[in-house]
């Protein structure tokens, strides 16, 4: 029998509005409504269920609340008519009662064809009234609620909850504005993250052959390699990573990467003597203004310019007047500087007044503080008069004015190891402070003679910034793919945290100064993968005086996050423990996939993600079987409970849970080699190994005793 429209609707009414509340609507359900299954919306549904979507009449079109709670509750009287004892006594009756989170509206509209369509959108313009019926939501009232939206152009699961309807999202809203993956182990999370990357680049091929895009995995644990190592074209990935093998490149970040700040929290510098000589010392390694010395006069030359530069510096820094001893060590510092100021007979008439007149106003200021009783303060006018002399002399010595200007110490400028050692033990003799720097150059020694960092910080000056940043960001149209795969899982510990920091740095600046070379209006769209991302980007003690790797390497992910939009550049996070994160970048995430959480902590933190009346599908978290995720924030229009696309196992990371029992029972073979361990953990190479297996042959009888 063929209903009406109107029969149809009818149908589908459930029950009664009880109460109303700007968070909370009670409903009480009719005798007549399902227990179980529903059959009357076109297919068979289960209902009632938690977490259920429900519809209520409004004046747009329908009021959508989300079912919190079920209860059955015993009425003094039966509330409906025609339901009575026909008795001297009416006895109660057992009523059927649930809570809804009102969640938006659900529009009536018309497509293009003249049909009648519906389009979800957040919030209500008045909310229902008591007595007002309450509905079963249609097969396609159901998809409308979960797909509808703008430019939904990649396919990421498809919603348990909605009658398996296509959840979808706008990359711009995914990666604009950051995304975080959580989960605990084992819940689907690294599968998620790969998931994303590849349906967001397949979306794209339907409309580019070569899409213009780009991602960047920085992977400590080396999971993702395999889930593309299959994938030709675009999806073939550029994997750096130590000890690479056939279609991998070796890893570098070359260690004139590094500026200030990531050099002092490497080699611990203070901050009274080690770090001011540290940073001067990077100005003028990096200055390549400075030129060989071929006499005595262009050595002069660059020595009176480090005096023009640090005399300059002290008065900046007031200390020539300052608290004692800081003034006594100013005189000790200008006495010294005599020795390299010695003249010599190859120099012309002009150049030894100039360096004379500068050494005697150096003489007559020490003389002047000599004595038993000396009183070391400087006046501002003997300072300002032995930088002029400075200056003649440097002057008449060929410099020019520009050459005085201080070098960028963070400008990214080739120089080595061991030049750096060298300017940096000469800025601290310069500075007076060489026996307060030792431990500093023992720990740059160290760096630079450590074979297992020396195959990252690339220190034979065999990259340039221009082919580093064409190889690890992407060439022109994304040519040579839209994926790069950073292993880092055998990067030392000690410097790991640098690494992450200087290449997460690197990129955001590179697209800070494409869209000024652009006019400002242009930026290229980059996308920046960090897996256990809890480890990298962990909350930090803030007001300290030294900073540590972990702390510098924080705070560039928190610059990104707080930046990064403006210029392009998206996060993506991984993380199995949300409430180690940094709540500067956690607050910049407007995209948050949520899978199976169990800690009480991190569960907190996720519900403070939500406003008060949408957390009733987060209580769900505990109980998320793998694959499964609550998709919440900017990229969706309201929480849904998402199940994501499948991925073939070879496109999975290798993140799979250890076969405990199929090895004890030997379903699953293992054999092991621990001398090819060694030897490879021991970098022995084979001619040595042979030779020591020769050595261990040798008999006792060849053995000779004199």
């Amino acid at each position: 029998m063929h209903l009406s429209s109107l029969e149809y609707s009818e149908s589908l009414c459930i029950g009664t509005v009880e109460y109303v509340s700007p968070d909370q609507i009670e409903v009480l359900l009719d005798i007549e409504a399902p227990e179980s299954v529903s059959l009357n919306t076109g297919t068979p549904r289960p209902f009632p269920r938690v977490n259920n979507y429900i519809l209520i009449r409004s004046d747009e079109g329908y009021i959508v609340g989300q079912v919190e709670w079920l209860t059955i509750k015993r009425s003094a009287y039966p509330k409906r008519r025609g339901m009575k004892d026909f008795g001297l006594v009416d006895l109660p009756y057992p009523s059927r009662k649930m809570s809804l989170n009102p969640l938006g509206t659900l529009c009536r509209t018309i497509d293009s064809n003249g049909k009648e369509c519906y389009r979800f959108r957040r919030g209500a313009d008045a909310l229902p009234s008591v007595g007002d019926n309450v509905l079963l939501p249609t097969q396609e009232q159901l998809r409308s609620i979960v797909e509808s939206g703008e430019n939904r152009r990649v396919k990421i699961g498809t919603s348990p909850l909605a009658g398996n309807a296509n959840v979808s999202v706008d990359p711009d809203r995914l990666f604009g504005r950051h995304l975080a993956v959580l989960g605990n182990t084992g819940s689907g999370k690294s599968c998620s993250v790969a998931g994303l990357i590849r349906w967001s680049i397949e979306a794209a091929q339907k409309d580019r052959e070569r899409p213009n895009a780009r991602f960047i995995v920085l992977d400590p644990n080396g999971e993702y390699a395999r889930a593309f190592s299959k994938d030709t074209g675009v999806l073939k990935p550029r994997l750096f990573k130590i000890e690479p093998k056939v279609n991998e490149e070796p890893l570098k970040v070359p260690l004139w990467f590094w500026n200030s700040a990531e050099w002092c929290s490497f080699t611990q510098a203070s901050g009274r003597a080690q770090r001011p000589t540290l940073i001067y010392a990077l100005r003028a390694v990096r200055d390549k203004r400075i030129e060989i010395p071929v006499s005595a006069s262009h050595d002069i030359r660059r020595f009176l310019r480090t005096v023009v530069r640090t005399l300059q510096m002290e008065r900046n820094a007031g200390t020539p007047w300052g608290p004692f001893p800081r003034p006594k060590a100013f005189c000790e510092k200008i006495n010294k500087w005599k020795s390299g100021l010695e003249t010599n007979i190859s120099l012309t008439p002009s150049e030894q007044i100039a360096l004379s007149n500068f050494t005697d106003k150096i003489n007559s200021l020490v003389q002047a503080r000599s004595g038993q009783f000396p009183h070391y303060d400087f006046t501002r006018q003997e300072v300002n008069d032995l930088i002029e002399l400075s200056r003649a002399a440097h002057q008449a010595f060929g410099g020019s004015d520009d050459e005085l200007l201080p070098m960028d110490a963070d400008i990214p400028r080739e120089f080595t190891g061991d030049s750096f050692l060298r300017c940096l033990e000469a800025s601290a003799e310069m500075l007076n402070v060489s026996e307060y720097v030792e431990t500093m150059l023992m720990r740059i020694r160290t760096l630079l003679t450590d074979t297992r960092m020396q195959s990252v910080i690339d220190d034979d000056l065999d990259m340039t910034l221009e082919q580093w940043l064409t190889e690890y960001v992407g060439t022109n149209n994304a040519e040579s793919g839209c994926l790069t795969i950073i292993d880092l899982s055998l990067v030392p510990s000690e410097i790991i945290h640098i690494i992450i920091a200087v290449v997460a740095r690197m990129i955001f600046e590179a697209l800070q100064r494409y869209r000024k070379l652009n006019n400002e209006h242009k930026v290229l769209p980059t996308v920046l993968v960090m897996e256990e991302a809890h480890t990298f980007i962990k909350r930090y003690k803030e007001n300290t005086e030294f900073q540590d790797a972990a702390s510098v390497c924080c705070q560039v992910f928190e610059r990104i996050a707080r930046e990064g939009r403006k210029f392009g550049l998206g996060l993506l996070l991984s993380s199995q423990r949300p409430s180690e994160l940094s709540t500067t970048v956690l607050s910049q995430c407007n995209t948050f996939l949520v899978h199976r959480i169990n800690n009480d902590r991190d569960q907190d933190l996720v519900h403070r993600f939500v406003p008060d009346n949408l957390k009733g599908l987060l209580r769900e978290l505990p109980l998320l079987p793998s694959q499964n995720a609550i998709l919440l924030g900017w990229a969706s229009e309201l929480p849904v409970l998402v199940r994501m696309n499948d991925l073939p196992e070879e496109q999975r990371p290798q993140s799979d849970d250890p076969d405990f029992w199929k090895v004890w029972t030997g379903e699953a073979e293992r054999d092991v080699d621990w001398k090819q361990i060694s030897d490879d953990w021991q970098r022995l190479s084979e001619s040595e190994t042979e030779k020591d297996v020769s050595d261990n042959d040798t008999s006792p009888n060849d053995i000779s005793f004199d």
